[in-house]
């Protein structure tokens, strides 16, 4: 039985773009009906619906399975394989005050999924460090 409703977990979710200072026309997009997930690659942001069908999947797929909500997408390539961190609003309210908080210098913490495309057995959940830059962010640990 769920815990939270999708529109509090998406209102959740437009208050940690918020403070994350992610690019306003792509929190808009997010808040819309169609609720836009972009995906962040050095700063630089792409809408994945419409553009990334196996990331389209993916979100269902976690969204479904794990009842929370998927606001953002980092993408890396890492010395263990190619990554995508799926930022989310878990389905309980008491877990909200961690998902994501200040590390200084435009740096901060965020709760995600992280799957490793190359290797599935390196896929988990946890937090990820990344850091905002001109309206985007990039993982950086």
């Amino acid at each position: 039985m769920a815990n939270t409703t999708r529109e509090e977990r998406k209102q959740k979710a437009i208050e940690i773009l918020r403070q994350l200072d992610i690019y306003s026309p792509y929190i808009n997009g997010f808040k819309a009906k169609a609720q836009k997930v972009c995906e962040f690659e050095n700063f630089g942001g792409f809408w994945v619906q419409g553009q990334n069908s196996l990331l389209e999947e993916k979100i269902k797929e976690l969204e479904e399975k794990y009842n929370c909500t998927i606001y953002a997408i980092t993408h890396s390539f890492t010395e263990f394989g190619e990554l995508y961190d799926f930022l989310l609003v878990t389905d309980y309210k008491e877990e909200w005050s961690n998902l994501v908080g200040a590390i200084g210098n435009n740096k901060h913490y965020a709760f995600a999924y992280c799957w490793n495309k190359d290797n599935e057995d390196y896929s988990e959940f946890g937090d990820i460090a990344v850091q905002s830059c001109g309206g985007g962010i990039k993982r950086i640990g």
